[in-house]
């Protein structure tokens, strides 16, 4: 008899180990992302307005496979269960949905709280409005592969709807991923087309990334070049890549050209620009969802020192420096700029949010810049006027007034919603919307 319980033991030894060991490993996992959720939640971090996950915990069988699937780590699993842990980090790729063995993740626009515009699409692009196509980021779809696929995929259903008369096939605003893959497929289906870009250089949202961001997550496949095969790529690799292929095919873009209006005139559209005017029988607007940048709208903003990203720290060493906004484009700019020697650099801010919306990185090296004081910030501040060498800020009830070489202005864009509501698209608010597969 006790040679038998001594054989038992031998056999249940090894699997009580190797319980003992998967529990202390799923405890000090669970422990470390409850540490991040609560870190989310303490934080006030606001769930994403763009495409991202809900997980139905009843079907969830805490697999990981979303989490590895995800290149921004914004999952986790509490509880046995995947949890968005970080949703400042989502960027909507999705990957998290195709990963999940149980089909237990949802992609939705926008959370029960806080909506989201998207204008209403065919699958095949086109909007409401026969002749107006909308790809890309103003869609609703933020990743560069996706762009890339829907203006390709929008001027195939254009170039059925070619112009009879004398005027352009299409006129295609905006010279990002979706943008650019539609010029490319618009010139090797010989469509008339006209490229116009509001910025003086392409690449989109691209264009304003900090230097040396990763750009991608996914190869994609681009008409005429074919198959761009890589995973991650530099900001500066990738806009050398895309000016690269519109040179060697010829694509003329007319940048520092920011659309105005589009009017309906009998069979087409005439798009009115700030340089010119176009006829046209069809519209593409790949615009993205950063619109025009939207201006303080105080005395002295028109000088040359104020503009409205960041395209390179290095230019302002040795200078004092303004950055206002609330978000991540602010919040990295003033940290590149104060990475710089020489460099004063202050951040204003409406509300307190330059210590809440920011990524979780970017809020720690935030407060660790202040602490150093190597970085001024001033929040429930408001720009007063903006002098040759000098900026005024209304802080506390009363006017402070700094030196000031240069003003960079991150306070986002103002979508088209109301144009587009003008000429007839439809739009709708999602609130936490489910997206079809």
């Amino acid at each position: 008899m006790s040679q038998s319980y001594l054989t038992m033991l031998l056999y249940l030894l090894p699997v009580v180990f190797a319980l003992t060991l998967y529990y202390r490993r799923h405890r000090k996992r669970d422990t470390h992302y409850r540490a991040r959720l609560a870190e989310t939640v303490e934080a006030s971090i606001p769930e994403p307005l763009t495409l991202h996950p809900v997980i139905d915990t009843n079907k969830c069988i805490g697999s990981t496979a979303c989490i590895k699937a995800c290149p921004e780590h914004a999952l986790g699993i509490v509880r046995g269960k995947a949890t968005l842990v970080q949703p400042d980090h989502c960027i909507g790729h999705g990957a998290c949905q195709a990963a999940c063995p149980v089909e237990a993740i949802q992609l939705v626009f926008g959370t029960e709280k806080r909506g989201i515009d998207i204008p209403q699409v065919k699958p095949t692009f086109e909007t409401n409005v026969a002749g107006i196509y909308i790809a890309g980021e103003l869609g609703g779809m933020g990743l560069i592969r996706k762009g890339v696929d829907q203006g390709k995929r929008a001027i195939e259903t254009i170039r059925k709807n070619k112009s009879k008369g004398g005027e352009l096939d299409v006129v295609i605003v905006g010279a990002g991923p979706a943008g650019i893959s539609a010029s490319l497929a618009a010139k090797e289906s010989g469509l008339r087309f006209v490229t116009v870009e509001q910025e003086d250089s392409l690449g989109g949202a691209i264009f304003h990334y900090p230097r040396r961001k990763l750009a991608m997550t996914a190869p994609m496949i681009l008409p005429i070049v074919g198959k761009f095969n890589k995973y991650e790529i530099s900001k500066e690799e990738l806009l050398d890549f895309w000016g690269k292929i519109t040179r060697e095919n010829s694509i003329k873009i007319n940048f520092s050209e920011r659309m105005d209006a589009i009017t309906k005139t009998g069979n087409g559209f005439l798009v009115k620009t700030s340089k010119n005017s176009y006829k046209t029988k069809n519209v593409l607007l790949a615009i993205g969802r950063r619109g025009t940048p939207r201006k303080l709208g105080v005395l002295g903003e028109e000088q040359p020192k104020v503009v409205y990203s960041l395209i390179d720290a290095e230019q302002y060493r040795d200078q004092h420096v303004l950055v206002v906004g609330g978000g991540d484009s602010a919040a990295e700019a003033a940290l590149s700029i104060a990475a710089e020697r020489g460099t004063t650099v202050t951040i204003s801010c409406r509300g307190d949010e330059i210590f809440t919306r920011p990524k979780d990185k970017n809020r720690q090296q935030l407060k660790q810049c202040v602490e150093r004081k190597t970085l001024t910030v001033y929040v429930n501040a408001t720009v007063k006027e903006i002098g040759p060498d000098t900026v005024t800020l209304m802080y506390e009830g009363k006017d402070i007034t700094i030196k000031n070489d240069a003003v960079i202005v991150c306070a986002g864009g103002t979508l088209p919603t109301a144009m587009l509501k003008e000429i007839g698209v439809m739009v709708t608010t999602y609130y936490g919307t489910a997206v079809a597969k």
